[in-house]
């Protein structure tokens, strides 16, 4: 079966992006992401395609919510491309195939969670920009399909404590704006 992982690559492109424009002095930064700074939230983003490489080989996941700098020790940008190269080639069509345990979503195959998986390096791509002073426009269409995987996956992120609560909205808040509060990010 052939899958449509376009969304997921732009992400991952768009996350790139802003990785190339942090200041090499900037990864100090604190971010939105509570205690943590632009270099965790990067780590968190490059533990991701570690966590996705594990996936797609059947090998054991990393756990990248704990100490995540560790992913990205020395040069960041060479951290996250290296990370992604070796993902992207474990990313096969059998794997794509692999069924993955989701917790109370049951199993999913991989290519199917990678579709859905825009969420993750978006959002956080709007963390990384914002503690660095970049521009934090995201992708209409990206955003669009994250906020409905976010209300999705929200609740059981929220129970097991991964996800904060909901912030309210401004009157009139674009649609960036109103899953940034759903996710609990004060805009």
């Amino acid at each position: 079966m052939a899958r449509n992982l376009n969304g997921y690559q732009r992400a991952l492109d768009l996350f790139e992006r802003v990785v190339a424009g942090v200041p090499r002095d900037g990864w100090d930064a604190p971010s939105p992401c509570a205690g943590w700074t632009a270099r965790d939230v990067a780590g968190h983003v490059t533990g991701g395609q570690h966590a996705v490489r594990a996936l797609a080989t059947g090998r054991p996941a990393p756990e990248v919510g704990e100490d995540p700098a560790r992913f990205v020790p020395g040069d960041v940008a060479t951290a996250w491309r290296a990370a992604r190269k070796e993902c992207a080639a474990a990313l096969t069509a059998d794997a794509l195939e692999r069924p993955i345990p989701l917790g109370q979503l049951g199993d999913l195959p991989l290519g199917d969670y990678l579709e859905a998986y825009v969420l993750e390096p978006l959002v956080h791509t709007w963390d990384l920009a914002v503690a660095t002073g970049q521009p934090s426009r995201l992708d209409r269409d990206l955003v669009h399909h994250a906020f409905a995987t976010a209300h999705v996956i929200a609740a059981p992120m929220r129970e097991d404590g991964r996800l904060g609560p909901a912030l309210p909205a401004p009157r009139g808040a674009d649609e960036q704006t109103r899953l940034l509060a759903f996710l609990g990010r004060a805009v």
